[in-house]
């Protein structure tokens, strides 16, 4: 029997309450996880209202099989949310679509089972992926990439200013023995790493650049807002929770360039709101996890939660 792992939903009540306008409305999980938002989401949502969660793990999938199994409100589709026009658009329901909910990154789940590969804080097969049933898992793809992809996956999505030697000592050693293990990647990164920082894994942001080169993190991201936009009705509702500056920086350029509206009309001349082709409004400001969120869950620390409404 495999162990279920415990996962606590991040800025909860906040994302809910910020995504739920219209009870009798159609809303999306983009990121199921565990189901936390999704159980809260039904919670608020009238007999009409219907809720679709997308996850690429299929641990998610089984989980929200059995946990909403007598629930007629909720679908659940295996996949990555870059999907989400296809799943829209399968249902009809292209710009009727009344709030969108992202919950970016890698779940407790993921991270505490040694056997999904994705933290060196436990020995396990070095895998990373999130959807298991295909693409490449990271022991494959550190087998196979040259040096510079290498370095430049860790300095582009892992922020490791020590990626090249990082990636020298990973092509000297898989030439002697393979990289197969968390364990043994960990103990290669962390001695090429020159500059430990206090209280920080000397592997942790190599483990972050491999995971989101190998599960395409960032592009799908840049994929589901462009999609969420033509899907949302207008008045609907993005909600999206990062977790890194590299996600949130993402997220907080779309929501700008879409607030701002066109950017290529002629300087100097008098233009109406609607000229400006402006589509999103942002609500409030960005919102980060209460002291007592962090007291009970010390991975909400770098949350961070942006929130805006279609208007065009």
């Amino acid at each position: 029997m495999s162990q279920e792992f415990k996962h606590i939903t991040v800025l909860l009540d906040e994302a809910v309450q910020a995504l739920v306008q219209n009870p009798d409305g159609f809303y999306i999980d983009g990121t199921f996880g565990r189901g936390g938002h999704s159980a809260l989401v039904l919670d608020q949502l009238s007999e009409q209202g219907q809720l679709m969660g997308i996850d690429k793990d299929p641990q998610a999938i089984t989980h929200a099989a059995e946990r909403f199994a007598d629930e007629p409100r909720f679908s659940i589709e295996h996949g990555s949310f870059a999907q989400l026009q296809q799943f829209v658009e399968a249902r009809g329901l292209q710009g009727k679509v009344d709030g969108v909910l992202l919950d970016l990154g890698v779940s407790s789940p993921q991270l505490d089972d040694p056997s999904r590969g994705f933290s060196f804080n436990n020995d396990g097969p070095l895998d990373m992926r999130m959807d298991i049933t295909s693409g490449e898992s990271a022991a494959d793809w550190l087998a196979r990439a040259g040096e510079k992809e290498i370095a430049d996956v860790l300095y582009t999505y892992g922020e490791e200013r020590h990626g090249r030697r990082m990636a020298r000592a990973i092509v000297t050693e898989r030439e002697k023995n393979p990289i197969t293990t968390t364990a043994h990647l960990a103990e290669i990164v962390s001695e090429a790493n020159k500059s430990w920082e206090k209280g920080k894994h000397p592997a942790t942001r190599a483990f972050q650049g491999i995971r989101i080169h190998i599960n395409r993190e960032l592009e799908d991201v840049e994929a589901v807002l462009d999609q969420a936009l033509e899907m949302l009705a207008v008045g609907g509702r993005l909600v999206v929770i990062s977790f890194h500056s590299l996600e949130d920086r993402i997220v907080k350029r779309f929501v700008r360039k879409h607030v701002k509206g066109d950017e290529h009309l002629p300087a100097g001349l008098p233009f109406t709101q609607d000229q400006l082709c402006q589509r999103l409004k942002a609500v409030g400001k960005m919102v980060k996890a209460s002291d007592a969120e962090l007291n009970e869950n010390p991975r909400a620390r770098s949350a961070v939660m942006r929130i805006a409404t279609k208007i065009a």
